[in-house]
């Protein structure tokens, strides 16, 4: 529809589902540039863009502890590739601690990818999938394959101490690798990924917590040290200036 963003999201091949969320793709409408707030949601994203103003860029987001102003450009397309934690260190061969709510540019070629490849986001999709696959040399150490199935399947929920037993691997040096590879503790990390759970709920009009948060007090608590403003605020969304809530259930 006219004037409205388009959004699209597809989940990777199983083959890559270790290391990827999801590929999704933004397009915004010709016109006046839009303000948005981009919440915290636990993922770390490779972003290609273009736009009307804008020659081709590749763009590599850090973790987010804290809700962010942008302007999105008129007649702005987005690909991006949304990173489980495991590629940070299994693709990227790198850390993105000191990009925590911060980015950087990628060098061009990054990817093999090209503006060409903004033309057709399946397309892009397998492209880009291929890529993935043939970056994959070693398997992941099987405590942080633990480590991250309870995290990711638990929305945040377990404790250190919980994911430490489960993982066969000391909180004290979980702690050390989330630190040295992500620039936060594990604790911050699981808080953002119940928030993150919360959107559902809150979109629904449903301000109360559904996420094993202690108590009433705590949700609101959380829900405003990440998204700044309280539940309510939140869930009305007003002037789809949220983005996450503005992209939810678009196909």
């Amino acid at each position: 529809m006219a004037g409205q963003l388009e959004y699209k999201i597809i989940k990777p091949d199983s083959s890559i589902a270790g290391y990827i969320e999801s590929f999704w793709k933004l397009k915004t409408p010709s016109g006046e540039p839009k303000n948005i707030i981009v919440l915290p949601d636990g993922r770390i994203d490779i972003i290609f863009s273009s736009s009307d103003n804008q020659s081709f860029r590749a763009v590599l987001l850090g973790l987010e502890t804290e809700a962010s102003q942008t302007l999105m450009e008129s007649g702005r397309t987005m690909f991006a590739v949304s990173l489980r934690l495991l590629a940070v260190e299994y693709l990227l061969e790198d850390s993105v601690s000191s990009l925590l709510n911060d980015g950087r540019l990628l060098p061009e070629g990054f990817w093999d990818i090209t503006k060409e490849d903004l033309s057709d986001f399946d397309s892009f999709c397998v492209k880009i999938t291929r890529k993935i696959q043939s970056l994959i040399k070693i398997p992941p150490d099987n405590r942080k394959l633990r480590l991250f199935d309870q995290i990711y399947a638990s929305n945040g929920r377990l404790t250190v101490k919980e994911l430490s037993e489960k993982a066969g691997w000391s909180s004290r040096q979980i702690n050390r690798y989330f630190s040295q590879q992500f620039g936060l503790p594990l604790k911050t990390y699981c808080s953002i990924l119940r928030f993150r759970a919360s959107f559902e709920h809150l979109k629904e009009g449903k301000l109360f917590p559904e996420q094993d948060f202690a108590d009433q007090a705590h949700f609101i608590r959380d829900v405003k040290k990440f998204s700044g403003v309280p539940p309510k605020e939140l869930s009305q969304n007003k002037n789809d200036r949220f983005i996450q809530f503005s992209t939810m259930n678009k196909k």
